[in-house]
């Protein structure tokens, strides 16, 4: 019988919910992109947010939630509640930053009936195929699954171990070193447990949350395709030039946010 929580009636669409990370102060872009918030930075002729959202899309995922925080209004404004991307968007504001792992905390009452759930940077973009996450979250059955990236040159991002059975053995911060090692790439698998592991306030989910829960079972499944992050000008520049690539990536299903630069950049 197939679990109710990752198949509709119908067959097709998830019940899977993507909580999507939005609300972070993108200090390093603003030389760049002055005055909207990070996910709005335009790429080619499109908020690169709506990449991330029509990649959930054309993988059946359509009820998504917004954890906004710095400029939440631009957000909210430009995607609403989503039905003209063909999906259903709420939203969970932060008044104060509460890092990434205190953002997923008050995101919460949005998941009271998610058995697990997906997370997504919304600055950064993999391909990958979420199912097939999902599954493999389920299939072993611990408290989160990572999906990472092997890069030649991890010095920018912490790395992450694991052993022959795909379980995280250890996270190690920057090292500034050019060595090569598997980076987290921004999407993740959590079971609901994973509240209880989050305290109240402002929390790095990477710094804080990670090495707490290794116990309770963390794995990856290493991903092969595409990977961009616009977290710096010199990456943000890059997504411009690979633009088509993403595009590609994530073909329209529905006719979207008008073409243009968001209100204010």
């Amino acid at each position: 019988m197939q679990n109710r929580s990752t198949f509709c009636r119908d067959g097709g669409e998830w019940d899977t919910k993507a909580v999507l990370l939005v609300g972070g102060l993108g200090t390093r872009l603003r030389t760049l992109v002055p005055s909207a918030p990070k996910p709005l930075a335009p790429v080619g002729d499109r908020p690169f947010l709506e990449l991330l959202v029509r990649q959930l899309l054309i993988q059946n995922i359509r009820r998504l939630i917004m954890c906004t925080g710095y400029l939440a209004d631009q957000v909210e404004s430009a995607f609403g509640d989503g039905h003209n991307l063909g999906v259903a968007i709420e939203y969970s504001r932060e008044s104060d930053p509460l890092g990434t792992g205190g953002a997923i905390k008050l995101a919460q009452s949005y998941l009271r009936s998610s058995s697990d759930f997906l997370v997504l940077n919304g600055d950064s973009f993999v391909e990958v195929d979420l199912r097939q996450l999902v599954q493999f979250h389920r299939t072993h059955g611990g408290l989160a699954t990572m999906a990472v990236l092997s890069a030649e040159n991890a010095s920018r991002y912490g790395t992450v171990h694991v052993n022959s059975g795909n379980r995280v053995t250890e996270f190690h911060e920057k090292t500034g070193n050019d060595s090569p090692g598997l980076i987290n790439a921004g999407v993740y698998v959590f079971n609901r447990e994973l509240f209880d592991h989050i305290p109240d306030g402002k929390v790095s989910l990477e710094r804080e949350v990670f090495p707490r829960i290794l116990d309770r079972g963390v794995y990856v499944v290493e991903q092969h395709g595409m990977f961009i992050d616009i977290g710096t000008p010199a990456d943000y520049m890059q997504a411009q030039q690979l633009f088509g690539r993403l595009d590609q990536a994530t073909p329209p299903a529905h006719d979207g946010i008008p073409p243009g630069k968001p209100e204010n950049v």
